[in-house]
């Protein structure tokens, strides 16, 4: 499947030297008009879509996608949701193969790293519908 290729990458992402954290016009820059893939520990993790005027749209793969926002804190990118509404923060920083995010919320936790643009739509199916 396409997303086990886009994985191959990112075991090698994972010994890569990290940069300098990006600044909010850096990231705005890189990831705007762009479905960024992301994976953890060489498994796909989830993807985003960049819109205009910092709008996002996440998703863990599921087939369900979340509407959000983006916006710095100082050197941090924090992310809100419209079913999360506290900020999830974290820092860019530009590696070799792209973009290393540490989630600052709990930096020990989750260290993500961008497996591709694929330069495709993400997949969002509709709202669920049943008793």
């Amino acid at each position: 499947m396409i997303l086990r290729l886009l994985m191959i990458p990112l075991v090698l992402l994972g010994t890569a030297a990290a940069a300098d954290p990006m600044t909010a016009a850096e990231f705005e820059s890189y990831v705007t008009g762009k479905t960024l893939y992301y994976g953890q520990s060489g498994q796909a993790y989830g993807a985003e879509i960049y819109h205009k005027n910092r709008r996002v749209t996440w998703s863990f793969l599921d087939g369900e996608c979340r509407e959000g926002r983006w916006y710095n804190d100082g050197p941090l990118i924090c992310f809100v949701y419209e079913d999360r509404p506290d900020p999830q923060c974290w820092t860019f920083e530009q590696g070799p193969g792209g973009l290393v995010a540490t989630f600052e919320n709990d930096p020990a936790s989750t260290e993500l790293y961008e497996a591709q643009d694929v330069g495709e739509e993400m997949i969002c199916l509709g709202p669920k519908i049943g008793v």
